[in-house]
């Protein structure tokens, strides 16, 4: 095994990797936190519109974020091989790709939300905000779908750093005019529900602008062969999709499972829906580390294969759930000891604070077993066989909300009953990306 794959598995080299993603992660996860927070100060009413519109958004940025992963692992094995010029072959016409899956995906939001969320919203006053909401937040997606691609890029070569920068602008951006426009504050109109979403979408296309100017001004164009739209080779754009499409559908389903979760959960009642909705919050600020070692997982495992070290991919996964677990348990640690203060972010009703208290314990338990299974769960992704993810996506997800239906809905549980099935969720993720790491042949995968 080469120097360079023992330097890639070892712990020096994953935190390198990992700790910007995981920085950016905290960056982005601001933009969750101040917009459920500023709007759980207007009303539980546009708390649980815009979560439950959010979640449907994106379910929509599922597609090009799965197709931005399938591009990761390609570039990942790519620089792995130091074929470096068949990495800006693909960039170049991903790009060109994504911007026109945004600009659909713009289209069906814009035009179909309000027709599809009737059919599923109990409440007429959730149904009105949540369509206000997404007819702003729907030009964002052709940002959204620009940025991933970025981040898939510089994810898939480990130069990681710039992604620090650009979340933090991005956040800053959709911060200052969360504050204005929610609230009228800086002399800026007081839109509510209305100005979240503004805000949103001017904070996406900032860090669109320099994800380009970044790129054109520091990295080495003509290493890569970046930004040559006049020879674009559908050839590669063929080969990304093989490798995608089952992440985008793997994704989207994934993601559907939310949207599907909640609406279960909105059937239970609007108070149901805003404790769901602020334990979220703190749920996804808690998952920031882990979703940094997940994205290294997928791009470090392709790098290593394609370095020639495959006997060391379970070196490698190892190293990382050690990491994954050690930081989701300082994560908990604060939950636990903090969890008056940190509700009391996102409002300062007593009875509402006490409401969520069970369910907050409830996920602070299920992440342990998340940072493990997660990690596994990408490992399986990074080899390239994003069929079995797939899969293993498909059949947990079936598990899980039948499960939160039975308990939510026919037997009538609690709200902290029915997050309970998060385990099993984590639980068949664990178990299955086990076994196909251990049993299955993915060692001979060519991608």
């Amino acid at each position: 095994m080469s120097i360079k794959a023992l330097n890639t598995i070892s712990f020096k080299n994953i935190w390198l990797v990992s700790f910007p993603i995981i920085l950016s992660n905290v960056a982005q996860n601001i933009v969750n936190v101040t917009d459920t927070a500023f709007l759980g100060h207007v009303g539980e009413i546009e708390l649980g519109a815009a979560g439950n519109a959010g979640i449907f958004y994106f379910v929509m940025v599922m597609l090009g974020f799965g197709f931005s992963v399938g591009c990761q692992i390609l570039i990942g094995r790519r620089n792995g091989e130091e074929n470096f010029t068949a990495i800006g072959k693909l960039f170049n016409v991903s790009l060109f790709a994504s911007v026109g899956m945004g600009i659909v995906m713009f289209l069906l939001l814009r035009f179909g939300s309000g027709a599809f969320l009737s059919n599923f919203t109990a409440s007429p006053r959730i149904l009105e905000n949540a369509i206000a909401y997404l007819d702003y937040r729907s030009i964002g997606i052709i940002f959204v779908y620009i940025n991933v691609l970025f981040m898939a890029f510089f994810t898939g070569i480990t130069k990681t750093k710039i992604l620090i920068f650009i979340t933090l602008v991005q956040s800053v951006v959709n911060v200052f005019l969360d504050y204005g426009l929610i609230f009228g504050n800086f002399g800026l109109p007081e839109l509510g529900i209305e100005g979240a979403a503004i805000a949103s979408v001017i904070s996406e296309a900032s860090a669109s602008l320099l994800f380009v100017f970044y790129t054109l001004k520091f990295v080495d164009l003509k290493k890569y062969g970046l930004f040559q739209f006049n020879r674009l080779e559908f050839s590669a754009l063929k080969r990304a999709y093989k490798i995608a499409s089952p992440i985008m559908l793997q994704n989207t389903i994934s993601l559907s499972s939310w949207f599907i979760f909640f609406l279960i959960i909105e059937q239970m009642g609007e108070r149901e829906l805003a404790i769901s909705h602020i334990v979220r919050s703190i749920y996804m600020v808690m998952m920031i580390p882990l979703f940094g070692f997940s994205s290294a997982t997928s791009s470090l495992v392709s790098n290593v294969i394609g370095e020639g070290g495959v006997n060391h991919v379970f070196k490698l996964v190892r190293n990382i759930i050690i990491l994954s677990v050690s930081a989701t348990v300082i994560m908990m640690i604060i939950n636990l000891s903090f969890p008056i203060q940190i509700l009391s972010v996102y409002t300062q009703d007593v009875d509402l604070i006490n409401a969520c208290l069970p369910v907050l314990r409830v996920i602070t338990a299920t992440m342990f077993m998340f940072s493990i299974a997660y990690i596994l769960f990408s490992a399986v992704t990074g080899t390239g066989n994003t069929l079995h993810s797939l899969a293993i996506e498909v059949i947990t997800i079936i598990a899980y909300l039948y499960g939160a239906y039975l308990i939510g809905v026919k037997y009538d549980f609690s709200i902290a009953t029915v997050w309970c099935s998060e385990f099993i969720y984590f639980g068949g993720m664990g178990l299955f990306s086990f076994i196909y790491l251990w049993k299955y042949n993915w060692q001979q995968k060519t991608i």
